[in-house]
């Protein structure tokens, strides 16, 4: 058998940031405890050995219990700043580690809504990243004492759906990061045909669009491809729909016992990972696969 490793997979730049300002805040650490709000990646197995080093997550309605020796870290997803200012007024330390492609979303949301412009938001409803954009935008509109216009979807349907029920004057069409780029240009391509007064802004992480085109090329060298990562991972699971239109085996798995049978009779896998993947995680999926007798 041979394994063949995508060239581009595993930890994003910033996913890789959060983690180890989480290492970091554990080690320094004096007499508190040392939480993330919401869960610090989107990986099982990742957080289950940072609940081991004692990192809780916190939810909304524990943030008043905070103490002043308790440290909290804003994910990578980053949060609204509603969130982030009564995290800072309970007193304990609070870090952000928000991912600096994300702020700047944040950033851009929240002035083109303060210029008065729709916003159209392509990406997944309930998510981190899109609930704390959404928050700065509404930040925006609040200054200029305009009504929130944040238009969230997801497809083409969506999109469709959008301009039948909604007259719009000036807009911007923006994305959460981890978003599909090609559906990204459909929807893209569709609002200029519909909208007179269009502003794009393309803010897909590039590790995003690497993480895919690596994957495309992947699959033209084997017989079918392990997706590793969390099964409640956005950029994971449309790494898992790519591999599942191009290869005829291909399967999302969190760990290397659940690698699937028929994966040990292939003659070429190719291994692929979500962006909140440790690495020895892959480390352990390519070792299984290699020691089949």
């Amino acid at each position: 058998m041979k394994v063949i490793r995508s060239k581009i997979m595993g930890f994003c730049a910033g996913v890789r940031r959060a983690v180890n300002v989480a290492n970091k805040a554990l080690e320094e650490n004096d007499n508190g405890q040392v939480y993330t709000f919401g869960p610090l990646i989107h990986n099982p197995i990742a957080l289950k050995k940072f609940e081991e080093k004692k990192l809780s997550i916190l939810t909304d309605n524990e943030i008043d219990s905070l103490k002043m020796n308790d440290t909290v870290i804003i994910r990578a997803h980053g949060v609204p700043p509603i969130l982030s200012n009564k995290l800072e007024n309970t007193g304990a330390k609070v870090i952000n580690a928000t991912c600096p492609l994300v702020q700047e979303s944040q950033k851009k949301a929240q002035r083109y809504a303060e210029q008065g412009y729709s916003i159209i938001f392509a990406g997944d409803k309930n998510h981190g990243e899109v609930v704390g954009i959404e928050g700065y935008a509404n930040e925006g509109y609040l200054k200029i004492n305009k009504k929130p216009d944040f238009n969230l979807i997801r497809n083409l349907e969506d999109a469709n759906n959008l301009i039948l029920k909604k007259n719009f004057d000036k807009v911007v069409l923006m994305s959460q990061t981890t978003f599909s780029i090609s559906v990204f240009d459909e929807l893209s391509d569709f609002f200029k045909n519909k909208l007179s007064k269009l502003e794009i802004i393309k803010s897909i992480c590039p590790a995003t669009h690497e993480r895919q085109s690596s994957l495309v090329e992947l699959c033209k060298e084997v017989d079918g491809v392990l997706i590793i990562g969390g099964k409640n991972s956005a950029n994971t699971n449309r790494l898992y729909k790519t591999a599942k239109s191009l290869c005829q085996y291909a399967a999302l798995i969190e760990t290397k016992e659940e690698i699937p049978r028929a994966f040990f009779d292939l003659n070429v896998i190719g291994l692929t990972a979500g962006a909140s993947t440790p690495d020895d995680i892959i480390d352990e999926v390519e070792t299984a696969l290699r020691n089949i007798d």
